[in-house]
């Protein structure tokens, strides 16, 4: 199991409108977070100069390669969500598939005319390490990974490089630079050029930036809303599922807090019955399309007495839940950020460090 040695120093940091027994204990996890800015200008510095491997045909249009199989896991498979449903979109066949489950069957995938794209931060991950093992079965391999000297990143044909650095416990700086790094592999494969990704990432990193100027106020306006909540869900639709499902996970992660993320569709399939006033239940507005549906679950939920909030750059709600405005495509990037909060929020709440990890590991090496 790899381990981080950097050595980190914890303080204990009052914040305007906190109550006297809540501290935000600045450990590993929050430099992580706040370094999220200048990844994102990092990735974004190399995605500009990256020339995309010429054994891939652009555009998929080669009748060598027919399919495309994206996996992963935890939040390395959320955040190719968007990717998938860009590739269906634009008339591509794709199977999104947890690596894991594609482990136990899915054979006639495992195929010469099968683009396979696995996306893990450590390319060491159990399941990720023994897919890598089967690499010569598919037409092709692309690893996305901050370790390209990986086993999966050994085993590839093309290495996409997360920049991110040395992250020291939940997910958070390899999230975001997951995000760009395939928002312009859409693009290279769908339209065989990086068209406006670059503009898009510069938005992404200038939105982050601006709002984690104002973290500490963030966290201070979330405490009052947060006492008696013992479970939060975390709800959206289209491209948000990459955050809702993320943000599920990271919560449990980095607080223990009982969290889970879902579709705004699922969520009324059941779990509705749950809302009441110790579930706080946050629901990504979404674009256009959506953002009506997610708007009238919201009011179904507070008119039943449960909490809801969106979460959007449109919310009139607290402004901690209000994201800067980004090109849709980005959208995930900046949709994070306010679950991030929410977890410093509740650790300090509980009186812990968020994002210390007590009985997992960065690296999952057991399947």
């Amino acid at each position: 199991m790899q381990r981080n040695q950097k050595k980190t120093s914890v303080t204990m940091t009052k914040i305007p409108q906190m109550t006297s027994h809540s501290r935000i204990i600045e450990g590993a996890y929050l430099g992580d977070l706040l370094e999220q800015p200048e990844i994102l200008h990092r990735v974004a510095s190399m995605l500009s100069t990256l020339e995309f491997d010429s054994a891939i045909p652009i555009g998929l249009r080669s009748s060598r390669l027919r399919r495309v199989v994206i996996t992963g896991m935890g939040s390395s498979l959320h955040a190719s969500y968007p990717l998938h449903r860009a590739l269906l979109g634009a008339g591509i066949t794709s199977h999104w598939v947890e690596s894991a489950e594609l482990l136990l069957g899915f054979e006639s995938l495992y195929q010469k005319d099968t683009l396979l794209i696995v996306v893990s931060q450590s390319g060491e991950s159990a399941e990720v390490a023994t897919l890598a093992k089967r690499a010569a079965e598919f037409g092709h391999l692309i690893a996305v990974t901050n370790n390209p000297k990986s086993q999966l990143g050994q085993a590839s044909g093309t290495v996409l490089s997360l920049e991110a650095g040395v992250e020291s416990t939940v997910s958070c700086k390899t999230y975001l630079s997951t995000l760009a790094v395939l928002h312009w592999l859409s693009a290279q494969l769908i339209h065989g050029e990086s068209i406006d990704v670059h503009d898009d990432l510069a938005q992404a990193e200038q939105a982050v930036r601006s709002y984690l100027t104002g973290w500490r106020e963030h966290v201070a306006e979330l405490l009052p809303h947060l006492e008696g909540i013992t479970s939060v869900f975390i709800t959206g639709r289209g491209n948000s599922l990459a955050s809702a499902g993320t943000g599920g996970l990271i919560l449990k992660e980095s607080t223990r807090q009982h969290a889970e993320g879902m579709s705004a569709a699922a969520f009324r399939h059941g779990p509705l019955e749950m809302a009441g006033k110790h579930v706080l239940v946050l629901i990504f507005e979404g674009n256009d399309t959506t953002s009506e549906m997610n708007r009238r679950l919201a009011t179904d939920i507070i008119r039943g007495g449960g909490k809801a909030v969106l979460i959007g750059p449109h919310t009139s709600q607290l402004d901690v839940f209000q994201t800067p405005v980004v090109p849709e495509s980005v959208q995930p990037i900046v949709e994070i950020l306010p679950i991030q909060m929410l977890s410093l929020a509740l650790a300090a709440r509980d009186g812990m460090e968020a994002g210390r990890f007590e009985r997992a590991s960065k690296i999952t090496n057991v399947a």
